[in-house]
């Protein structure tokens, strides 16, 4: 199918405009578990594109965060209506809207919006990636003891024990590891090599949809724990510049000796609490 590429980019940077009108005011607040947050931006920014999306491809499925992945289409709309939901309730300002559109469950087309800082990641199967209208590509740091990193930790006290062992096992390696809340905007980042690489647990399909696209066509490598390529129904990543992918693969092998300790002590630490 033939997508109206800038029909896509204008319907995310309006989204991106409803955000900020919520973000500058008070709002509602509620929890789908623990420590997992919506907010009515969630929900409206979601409402407003799937309507548009509908509107002007009305045979193409649509899945998205507030609705859930009730079904897996091969051809598709994935979407994160606020990506860093955490962030925004508390006005940190590290937030994003991301939109992914898969054909015979290849992504095609990802765009990635920050809207406080009006940047708009985007890309093209066999195109290259963007930003704004600068075309990035990833970094060339060839040495992960030299090499800023990104991930993050899930809301899962399942998840949690085996991302804090990798963590604990990579930071040593590397010149440092950010956490910033937002996996689409860690992916993008990292096509844009602000960061050399990135690896988490625990992903919806509408937290990489499009960052896994926007890596790629950056010159980027994106695989699951393995080393196999990923989709963004994998759930485990690891991207990077390509040069220090192999040695951080390597690190997470090794880490899982140390993990049936590691997870006693975390269940430990959680009946404590």
């Amino acid at each position: 199918m033939n997508l109206d590429i800038e029909y896509l980019k204008e319907v995310v940077n309006k989204a991106g405009k409803i955000l900020i009108e919520f973000y500058k005011k008070n709002i509602t607040i509620n929890y789908k578990g623990p420590r997992d947050l919506v907010t009515e931006a969630d929900t409206t920014v979601e409402k407003f594109l799937k309507e548009n999306l509908k509107k002007q491809f009305p045979d193409v499925p649509f899945i998205g965060e507030e609705e859930g992945l009730k079904e897996q289409f091969d051809t598709c709309f994935i979407v994160d209506p606020l990506d860093g939901t955490t962030n925004f309730a508390h006005h940190y300002p590290a937030y994003c809207v991301s939109l992914g559109y898969i054909e015979s469950k290849d992504i095609k087309f990802g765009v990635v919006y920050d809207p406080l800082r009006k940047e708009m990641f985007w890309a093209k199967k066999g195109k290259g990636a963007y930003l704004n209208k600068h075309k990035i590509t990833v970094s060339k740091q060839r040495e992960l003891k030299k090499s800023l990193l990104a991930t993050g930790f899930p809301y899962s006290d399942l998840v949690m024990p085996r991302i804090l062992n990798y963590f604990n096992h990579i930071i040593p390696h590397c010149q440092g590891i950010r956490r910033g809340g937002s996996a689409a905007l860690d992916l993008s980042y990292t096509a844009c090599a602000r960061f050399d690489g990135f690896f988490e647990l625990g992903l919806k399909p509408w937290d990489v949809s499009a960052g896994i696209l926007l890596v790629r066509e950056a010159g980027g490598v994106v695989t699951n724990l393995e080393g196999n390529e990923s989709t963004p129904f994998d759930g485990e990543y690891v991207a990077t510049n390509g040069y220090i992918h192999q040695e951080i693969l390597e690190i997470i092998k090794k880490s899982e000796i140390n993990f049936p300790l590691f997870s006693e002590y975390f269940k430990k630490v959680l009946n404590d609490n």
